[in-house]
């Protein structure tokens, strides 16, 4: 090979290193030992699942294992506490909410960390929009009538939803704020419970994440009345967003990864960029639609912003309705 050659040869090189899983990120000191996600909630939940969705794919890309570790409990709290707490050296991450990253901050008194300022954002991840249906006696086939509905007779319409402070409560609360309908929230132990009374008729309706939701809208023994997103569920293309009705409702459980408060810039950013990567990978939107997920991307300062805003937002109604946890 000639001398003059050598140099380029080099490049060359390099750059096909470069471009192979595993070496892509293989120019920096990070990671150069395992990677703990920490899952705010349970093993076996649509967050659980995200988090090893991601630990598996980052593990490919970064060709350093990425280890899930659950740590639930307080509406997301404990496992972001952790993590809020844990050394800003890029080995400790966690997969949070819009509850624990967001709304919580309202709820709970006192916080055991400050979101906006105890963690790194680094990226969204996706949403899940929520529904609200009713059972099918209900004489309302969209939200707006259901509205309507509540402000005739003197029964006040009853919605079931999983929990107090959960975002399928806060959705109901900000319903009634906005719209002036006269609703009653009645909480229950989770999602399926309160499913079930809406079907038997034990209440009027549900609000809960879409996910839970869709079998029994199929099926007929619910009936679907809106999403709380910007935009229709992809599961569900026929349902109407609130917004399309002309009510002010946005209201979806948003999952984010973020890390310690101090997390160093060079790590959000590679971070950042490869989870917007597998979220706009078809890949990446396949497995996120099967858990009931529409995909998210963005910057970390976007992801900054829309935690701030959420936090304020559910604030209001929180206080408003005089909503706490104990």
């Amino acid at each position: 090979m000639k001398i003059a050659a050598f140099p380029r040869a080099l490049a060359c090189m390099a750059s096909l290193l470069l471009a192979l899983p595993g070496a892509v990120h293989a120019q920096s000191d990070w990671p150069n030992k395992p990677v703990r996600i920490i899952a705010a909630f349970a093993p076996g939940g649509s967050s659980d699942l995200v988090a090893r969705q991601l630990a598996l794919y980052l593990s490919t890309r970064y060709g350093q294992q990425f280890i899930v570790e659950n740590r639930p409990g307080a509406g997301g709290n404990i496992g972001v506490t952790f993590v809020a707490k844990a050394a800003p050296d890029g080995y400790t991450l966690g997969l949070g909410t819009s509850g624990p990253l967001a709304n919580n901050k309202s709820l709970y008194n006192p916080m055991p960390y400050d979101a906006e300022k105890d963690l790194s954002p680094i990226a969204l991840v996706g949403e899940i929009p929520l529904m609200i249906a009713v059972n099918p006696s209900v004489k309302a086939s969209n939200l707006s009538e259901l509205v309507a509905l509540s402000k005739t007779g003197t029964n006040v319409l009853s919605l079931s939803h999983p929990g107090n402070g959960t975002i399928g409560h806060l959705a109901i609360e900000y319903l009634r704020i906005n719209s002036g309908a006269r609703l009653l929230s009645i909480p229950y132990k989770g999602d399926s419970p309160a499913m079930t009374d809406a079907i038997s008729g034990q209440v009027n309706g549900v609000s809960a994440p879409v996910t839970s939701l869709i079998p029994n809208v199929q099926g007929g023994k619910l009936k679907a009345l809106a999403v709380t997103a910007k935009t229709r569920f992809a599961g569900l293309p026929n349902v109407p967003t609130a917004n399309e009705q002309g009510i002010k409702l946005e209201a979806t459980v948003w999952s984010a990864m973020v890390g310690p408060a101090g997390l160093p810039k060079s790590i959000v950013a590679s971070l950042n960029q490869e989870i917007n990567k597998y979220t706009s990978s078809a890949e990446g939107k396949a497995k996120l639609a099967s858990l009931g997920m529409t995909p998210l991307a963005g910057t970390p300062a976007q992801l900054s912003a829309l935690m701030a805003t959420e936090a304020k937002k559910w604030k209001q109604v929180v206080q408003s309705a005089k909503i706490s946890v104990e």
